[in-house]
């Protein structure tokens, strides 16, 4: 039995929570990269190396940012083809986002792999950490084109209605990470080093095992790879740039705000970084819900639905309001303990454990702007949603962390992250209410 859905006809709420569940598991999945190289590299190697990780980390998101936005524009491209029914136009346009996204990616791993350190100095990162994660950032960059396959491959797979087959190439790759990194790091004494390895190679496998079993299955309408046409690119381009540059003032935006973090000493960057790994899990609901709602919406956009999609962003912000408010209460009672997982140096963990349970209630906001963001950008809206973040990273989450942090110390980055997020959950509901982005065509 098939495993792509039509979005254009049945129960909305029915197939939102039957959709988003697989890819909330996946991106639970994925996180766990992160996540089991935080415990170990935190328990065997110490908080310096620990935050050098989670430093490095947030350059490496920062130079795939552009390619990932670029991926991200096939849940609109494809989803749209879907859902007019064109066969060929899909496969068309797969082969146009398979070269230009080979390309990108050995570009981006070069840069990032040859400004590593430039980088991090620019991050004010500590000097207790800044061998390991230079290290770290350049071994991360020489495996970028893996990471960027094996996640292409999962957003085609949900672009066309099918959010179950991705699970089996995610747990390939943790399952693999999971062995992997004990191994390296502590057997093989490699350290961060091992750490950067277990992550790649297991990324590596995942891409391959991916590639082959989607071809035999014929789960796609995938070719030879041949050179695209030119309005095929230029289409790519013209939505891929603006998503790219908006997943690169989010990262861009990030590693801003961990050089305000980095300010504050040693002991905030480890429980900072601690409580990034937690916050990363428990805004899963939230991404789910974005690329649910993208795909779905983008389907129902092809064939002209427009009913369907305001019912689909119905569905997306009470399933998101729900879910992260039982989160935000399920925070509080775990917070400290939840940052011992990584750390045990007392004053990160008392910073760590403090973040978490300020941030935790304005979780459901930022939720918010992840399902409308999710909905504008699947009518090709992307230079809209661009100046949307634009708004919410840099002209309120930084300067509002950096300005609590003066007035309060650093608990007041906290504050400041929650504030940004309540504000700029407002003004995305303004924009979906009465802005433009409904009129936008990307084919005739």
């Amino acid at each position: 039995m098939s495993r792509q859905r039509d979005f254009t006809e049945g129960h909305i709420g029915k197939s939102l929570f039957f959709f988003s569940a697989p890819i909330m598991l996946a991106n639970l999945l994925q996180v766990s990269y992160q996540f089991i190289d935080s415990l170990w590299v935190g328990n065997l190697l110490g908080s310096n190396a620990l935050g050098a990780v989670n430093v490095a980390g947030t350059v490496m998101f920062t130079i795939l940012s552009f390619i990932i936005g670029i991926n991200n524009t096939t849940l609109t491209v494809l989803s749209q083809q879907k859902g007019k029914g064109n066969e060929q136009g899909l496969a068309s346009y797969l082969n146009a986002f398979v070269v230009t996204l080979t390309a990108l990616a050995i570009l981006m791993g070069t840069v990032g792999f040859v400004m590593a350190k430039p980088i991090l100095l620019l991050l004010n990162t500590p000097e207790a950490m800044m061998g390991d994660a230079v290290l770290y950032l350049r071994m991360n960059a020489l495996g970028i084109i893996f990471l960027i396959g094996y996640n292409f491959i999962s957003t085609v797979m949900r672009a066309i209605g099918d959010s179950k087959t991705p699970l089996t190439f995610v747990a390939v790759a943790v399952g693999l990470n999971i062995v992997l990194d004990p191994l390296l790091i502590s057997v093989f004494d490699l350290g961060v080093r091992g750490a950067a390895l277990a992550t790649v190679f297991s990324q590596g496998f995942s891409f391959i095992y991916g590639a082959v079993y989607i071809l035999r299955k014929q789960l796609v309408p995938f070719r030879r790879p041949s050179i695209p046409l030119w309005a095929e690119v230029r289409l790519i381009l013209h939505l891929g740039i603006p998503s790219g540059l908006q997943m690169a003032v989010i990262s861009a935006g990030s590693a801003a705000i961990m050089s305000v973090v980095n300010g504050h000493g040693e002991a905030v960057v480890a429980g900072y970084s601690a409580a990034q790994r937690l916050d990363s899990l428990f805004l899963l609901p939230a991404h789910a819900l974005s690329a649910s709602v993208n795909s779905m919406a983008g389907q129902n956009m092809g064939v002209g639905k427009w009913e369907r999609v305001k019912k689909i962003a119905s569905f997306g912000i009470v399933y998101n309001a729900v879910i992260m408010f039982t989160f935000a209460f399920f925070i509080v009672f775990v917070a400290d303990f939840g940052i011992r997982l990584f750390i045990q140096d007392p004053e990160a963990v008392h910073f760590g454990a403090r973040y978490l349970t300020i941030i935790a209630f304005f979780y459901p906001f930022l939720g918010i702007n992840f399902v409308l963001n999710g909905i504008v950008r699947s009518s090709g809206a992307m230079y809209q949603v661009l100046i949307l973040n634009l708004i919410s990273f840099w002209v309120l989450r930084y300067p509002l962390a950096q300005w609590f942090s003066h007035w309060f110390g650093e608990m007041g980055i906290g504050y400041g992250i929650g504030v940004s997020f309540l504000i700029s959950s407002l003004i995305a509901f303004l924009y979906y209410r009465f802005g433009g982005w409904r009129h936008k065509r990307i084919f005739n």
